[in-house]
Formats: C-alpha cells, structure tokens, sequence
C-alpha cells in the first residue's frame, strides 16, 4: 500500500518539473526566442498562411466563384504539362542552370577567399573585398540594361567592335545557344564576391598556429591551401550545398527576366525556366491555377531532391548532414 501512495503521488511531481524545466528554458532564452520573432511571423505569414492556396493546382479557377468554389479538375493541369512537353524542358533547363550556378559559384567563391586569406596588404584586400562586393547590390534591372547595351544587334558595344574591326555583327538576342554562357557568367560575376563571405569567414576560424606549424615544417602555400584550408571547408561547402539544393529548382527569376525577357520565343529552348513560365501564365494567360500546378510540383520534386541528397550526405560524412 506505501508504494502504491507514493507512486500516485510522484506522478504529478514529475510532470510539474518537465513543465518547470520547460518554462524556465523558454524564459532564461527569452532574448533569443525575441531576436527569432520576425523570421517566426515571416514564415508564418508567407509560408503557412498561404498553404490552402495549394488547392488553386487542383482546380480551374473561376473569378466569380474564388477557389474554392471553383470546379475541382484533380490532376488536370500537371496532366496539361506533362501532355505539351513543357513541364520537362521546364525542369531540364532549370535544374541545369542551377547545377551550373551551384558548382561553379562555390569553386569560384572558395577560390576567392583563399585568394583573399593570402593577401597580405591590407589596405589592397580591403580594396579588392569591396570591388567584389559591388555587383551583388547592383539591380537586376541594370544588369538587363548593361547586357542589352552590350549585346544589342544595332547599337551594342560588341556589334559595334566587331564592324569596326571588319568583321559581321552576332545576331545574339535571336541566338539560343549562346545563352546559357551570358547566363551563368553574368550569375557568377554577380554573385562570387558575395558568396565568398561565408567561406572567408570559415579561413578565418581556422587556427593560425595549424597553418604557421606547417610552415615551419616546410609547407609551401599550395600544400597549406590542399592539405589544411580546403579540407577544413569542406564542412561549410557540405551545408552551403544543401542549402543550395533547396532551390534547385526555383530559377534567379530576376535574373533571366532581365537578361532575357519573358516573351522572345527564340531564346525559350535554352532559357525558358519554370518561374518564366509561372509568370508568363499569370500575366499573359491568366491561368492562376496552372500556374499553381508548376509551384507545387516546383515546391515538391525540390523537398525530394534535399532529403535525397542529406541522406547521401548523412551515409557518407555524418557529422556534415543536416538532420
């Protein structure tokens, strides 16, 4: 009979302590959970909030009767873009690019912050930090701008060189398969410097005594830079990448809207990708619920692709998985 009366009574005094130890938690981390608020009510109002939309895919949208009124078509629209082609040169081209944009922009951004980490004037690191930096804050309207004024037919500045120099204008705005190089140089010019924050920022927690132990043993600054720096990224590349892969398949909108335009017929086998056409179908076609089709197979195929690829990661390094 005591141990029957003294569980009955320990029963509540555990579950207060879970609940004590909980609060205080919560209450002892109180700045921190306050510093998080905005991105909580961020996500929570353009993400969580707009969620039923997702039924807008599932339907053919009726002004009058708003969506959920509207009459329920079930697989419709994806059937719509499976049948026309579309939905696969869609992803092809996007995915492409963002493999391009991925692989290479980290190479080049690692390479960048080694380069910068082995600057030993100051003033000419700081110098070169801030050139890089530039084209990131700069428009992507004016990237556009700058392009055309370059590569215009009539008036651009390589046209111009070339007759000068005897040789024939390039048709380039008509020219599909030049694309995807102005494409991926103008990203990487854009977005290199930038990115190279994080990876420097890594070479600076590094332990400098590691680096000056090998030099001291005679490690030249190729075999410091393979030997320990890279190595020691290769951490930071792994959760970069699986960020990035988050968004395989949502293109630099602006971007190619920009570069391109939304309406050359010409350049769409090269550079047509599924926020273009997202975009195309609201504004041009008014068809909001194929337009939804597109985001939520977008939004789904890009949930497999980083739960895929971390659980890659976690079979070969699990120390660098995220979950």
């Amino acid at each position: 009979m005591k141990t029957v009366t003294v569980q009955s009574h320990q029963a509540p005094i555990v579950k207060t302590k879970i609940k004590d130890t909980l609060f205080k938690r919560l209450w002892n981390n109180r700045t921190l959970l306050i510093m998080c608020l905005p991105a909580i009510i961020f996500f929570a109002v353009f993400a969580y909030l707009p969620m039923p939309g997702l039924y807008l895919a599932f339907v053919n949208f009726d002004y009058s009767l708003g969506i959920f009124k509207s009459a329920f078509v079930g697989f419709d629209n994806f059937r719509f873009l499976v049948m026309t082609g579309d939905l696969w040169k869609l992803t092809f081209n996007t995915i492409a690019y963002n493999i391009a944009f991925i692989i290479l922009g980290n190479i080049l951004q690692i390479a960048v912050a080694i380069m910068l980490n082995e600057l030993r004037n100051k003033w000419f690191k700081k110098i070169s930090q801030t050139l890089m930096f530039l084209p990131h804050f700069i428009s992507a309207v004016l990237v556009g701008l700058l392009a055309y004024n370059i590569l215009s037919y009539d008036y651009g500045i390589l046209n111009s060189f070339l007759k000068m120099i005897g040789m024939d204008p390039v048709e380039t705005y008509s020219n599909p398969a030049i694309w995807p190089y102005i494409i991926v140089i103008t990203f990487l010019w854009q977005s290199t410097g930038y990115g190279s924050i994080v990876y420097f920022a890594a070479i600076m927690g590094l332990d400098k005594s590691i680096l000056e132990a090998a030099e001291i043993d005679g490690a030249n600054a190729f075999q410091r830079i393979r030997y320990i720096i890279i190595p020691y990224l290769k951490p930071t590349f792994i959760i970069l990448l699986l960020f990035s892969l988050g968004g395989v398949l949502k293109g630099n909108f602006g971007l190619f809207y920009n570069l391109v335009g939304a309406n050359n017929t010409m350049l769409y086998p090269t550079t047509d990708i599924i926020e273009t056409y997202v975009f195309r179908t609201l504004m041009t076609n008014f068809n909001f619920s194929l337009g939804s089709a597109v985001s939520l197979y977008q939004s789904i195929l890009g949930l497999f692709i980083v739960l895929t690829a971390n659980w890659i990661v976690k079979k070969v390094s699990p120390e660098n998985s995220l979950f």
